[in-house]
């Protein structure tokens, strides 16, 4: 029997341009989420389950398990994943932004067959673009 051998999660930090009030609405609203990440029906309530819409790879049903307006919500994702969304204000109308992804298991594949090793690499790399490019380019207009 394979023991549980966690992978660091992936932790992406950034300081946006925009009050707390305009990136919560686009981290914690389905249109938001669409604007910069992936289509969606997410509904901003506690336990409702929802689903990523992530094209080639089908379908991610979610649960929404963590809110807190402005300042935090967690979902998990999949079978394994927990994604999270740290809010904090600063001054000058900015806000840091941190998207923590948990879950990673080295003895895990994916549904897809793909080992978490390699998946959380290719996600680290996809979610330092998306963090830091997708998410100011939306918010900072």
């Amino acid at each position: 029997m394979k023991t549980k051998e966690e992978l660091p999660e992936i932790r992406k930090v950034v300081v946006l341009n925009a009050p707390i009030e305009k990136v919560w609405d686009a981290v914690a609203t389905s249109e938001g989420i669409a604007k910069w990440w992936m289509p969606n029906d997410f509904k901003p309530i506690l336990g409702q389950e929802f689903t990523l819409y992530t094209g080639e790879y089908g379908n991610s049903p979610c649960k929404l398990t963590e809110f807190d307006p402005p300042n935090r919500l967690g979902f998990d994702w999949d079978k394994d994943w927990h994604l999270a969304f740290e809010l904090k204000e600063l001054e000058d109308e900015k806000t840091e932004f941190t998207l923590i992804h948990s879950g990673w298991d080295a003895n895990k594949d994916t549904e897809f067959g793909q080992p978490h090793s390699v998946i959380r690499e290719i996600m680290d790399s996809g979610w330092e673009k998306i963090v830091k490019k997708s998410l100011p380019e939306y918010v900072e207009l």
